[in-house]
């Protein structure tokens, strides 16, 4: 993606916040060898691309004063109640340098899954972005996750996906294997047909099952005449 910076003269808690007045956002880009840079950006346009989610978790072409550069989304500070964007971080990207960036993950075809389509079970996403290193050219918009394969009792583990090449997972929260995907029974789900039949069927006695009705008592035989 995409988008145009201009570079700021002005700094200061004033200088940003008559900046906000006229629609633009303040900003500062740093990282590499060349010093920080602060910048403004069109409020509007910024809002909406923050909006994407590639603008998150990829490699973004930074213009100002006609010139291209590679940057990552380090950091956005919003307003509390308001929509309004307080501030924004880029950090400078080197072709040649392996960084850390965090990375959706895409899941799809649990409905397909054994676990969700006839063991009664849901599928809870326990995270939904991990951390990677790579290389900015290896760095993936996102990571697709199939779960057409998820069974009752099994979870899902990062160590379960594929990797794009060049791409390695940073622990989550010092666990290396960390799990994605969670299979949880459902309270009450329905029983097996057998097992249905079975706690309907009446007990010995003639008392009901739980769920199941009594069968009617037998009658006697009626007394012969003499």
């Amino acid at each position: 993606m995409k988008f145009v910076a201009f570079e700021r003269a002005k700094q200061g808690t004033g200088a940003s916040r008559r900046l906000r007045i006229t629609g633009r956002t303040p900003g500062i880009v740093y990282g590499g060898a060349a010093e920080a840079l602060q910048i403004e950006i069109d409020h509007n346009a910024l809002w909406h691309a923050l909006k994407k989610e590639a603008f998150h978790s990829t490699v973004l072409d930074m213009e100002i004063d006609g010139k291209d550069s590679k940057v990552l989304l380090r950091d956005v500070q919003m307003h509390p109640f308001k929509q309004l964007i307080l501030h924004i971080d880029f950090q400078r990207v080197d072709a040649t340098t392996r960084l850390h960036a965090k990375v959706p993950l895409h899941y799809s075809g649990d409905e397909n899954s054994a676990a969700i389509k006839t063991d009664g079970c849901v599928a809870n996403h326990v995270i939904t972005e991990i951390e990677v290193l790579c290389l900015p050219a290896d760095l993936p918009e996102f990571i697709a996750v199939d779960l057409s394969g998820l069974k009752k009792g099994a979870s899902l583990h990062l160590a379960d996906i594929t990797l794009p090449k060049g791409v390695t997972a940073v622990p989550h929260g010092g666990n290396k294997n960390p799990v994605l995907v969670s299979v949880v029974a459902i309270a009450g789900a329905e029983l097996p047909a057998a097992e249905a039949g079975a706690a309907a069927a009446p007990a010995a006695g003639g008392k009901p099952a739980a769920g199941g009705k009594a069968a009617p008592a037998a009658k006697a035989p009626a007394a012969k005449k003499k």
